[in-house]
């Protein structure tokens, strides 16, 4: 199986600085702040890659990147095996957009409030000269809505309504990759499954390649063929989702699990994660997690540690696999 997407070694530093004129009279020295660093990894054709760490971690700069509104500082990104910064055919160029779709976190904010829904689905064919004739209403039907509504405005939707128009509009193309920023996190939990769940047959009945991006573990878990875990925008754990959820190898993914809501534990105390994230402008030396890791020794405090191999996924940990869940036996 093909990679449709390729990452390597993708980082992103953001000048965060005064003004010059405020730095010069305050003799004040440029800040910047590395949201991404050194991040690589493959999405075969077909199948979920999921993005998961807490607010801050870069998730969706990586994502922004991916679909090219974001210029990478270091690293490169291959969709199809193209690099679109560095080909110069536009022939190429417009094949490869044309197979990139994003479906953003407000499903609201996303979409034009001055547009009809028809409009608004068949954008993406039209600004390329296709046909749009029963197009937004076939695609209506697909995601569970009615050809009806493809009159109306989005205000007349609720909000899991407005993110099943902004997947009919991200299908419109015909896409090969959908690069999901949060897609149901503005969402009630159970409008959150319904979403999920069409979502994952659309994937299915299309042929979809998705890079999921959220903060919630449980919600990929059972949608993700592979999850990479995000902290402070480096990758520390890559593993499939049954894996991962048993077998931790990351104090930081043992400790978004231990936090994580569980059906079968209800009434229990739940201790929230320890510590708050670093300063992304000025990190902790070494091992980024080691402020917050019960594990850390001395050498997690000046050495970064590699993401390498560990059993059938990746890990950047001196003391890899020796955490355990809270509640494991």
């Amino acid at each position: 199986m093909s990679n449709i997407v390729s990452v390597k070694n993708l980082t992103r530093v953001f000048d965060v600085s005064k003004p010059w004129l405020n730095r010069l009279i305050e003799r004040l020295p440029k800040r910047m702040l590395t949201a991404v660093s050194d991040v690589s990894f493959d999405i075969p054709e077909r199948t979920t890659y999921a993005l998961v760490g807490e607010s801050g971690s870069g998730k969706s700069t990586i994502g922004k990147m991916v679909v090219d509104l974001l210029t990478p500082s270091e690293g490169s990104v291959e969709i199809e095996g193209i690099n679109l910064r560095e080909t110069r055919d536009a022939a190429t160029i417009d094949r490869i957009r044309s197979d990139i779709q994003m479906i953003f976190q407000d499903p609201f904010a996303s979409l034009n409030p001055r547009w009809r829904v028809r409009d608004i689905i068949t954008e993406p064919v039209a600004a390329r000269g296709g046909k749009t004739d029963g197009l937004a209403e076939k695609l209506l039907e697909q995601v569970g809505l009615s050809a009806e509504d493809a009159v109306k405005y989005p205000h007349q939707f609720s909000g899991g309504q407005r993110q099943r128009l902004c997947v009919a509009r991200a299908l419109a193309s015909e896409p090969k990759l959908i690069v999901c920023d949060e897609p149901t996190s503005a969402l009630d939990v159970s409008v959150q499954a319904q979403v999920l769940n069409l979502m994952s047959d659309l994937k299915d009945e299309h042929g979809l390649t998705y890079l999921f991006i959220s903060h919630d573990l449980t919600v990929v878990r059972h949608m993700a063929d592979t999850i990479g875990v995000l902290y402070l925008g480096r990758l520390v754990e890559e593993a499939a989702p049954d894996d991962l959820f048993t077998r931790p190898a990351h104090p930081y993914t043992a400790m978004l699990i231990d936090a994580a809501p569980r059906l079968d534990a209800f009434g229990r105390e739940v201790e929230p994660p320890e510590g708050e994230i670093p300063d992304p402008i000025d990190p902790p030396k070494g091992c980024a997690f080691h402020p917050r890791c019960p594990l850390a020794t001395d050498v997690c405090k000046v050495d970064r540690p590699a993401l390498e191999r560990h059993g059938l996924g990746r890990v950047a940990c001196h003391h890899a696999g020796q955490i355990r869940l809270k509640g494991a036996a």
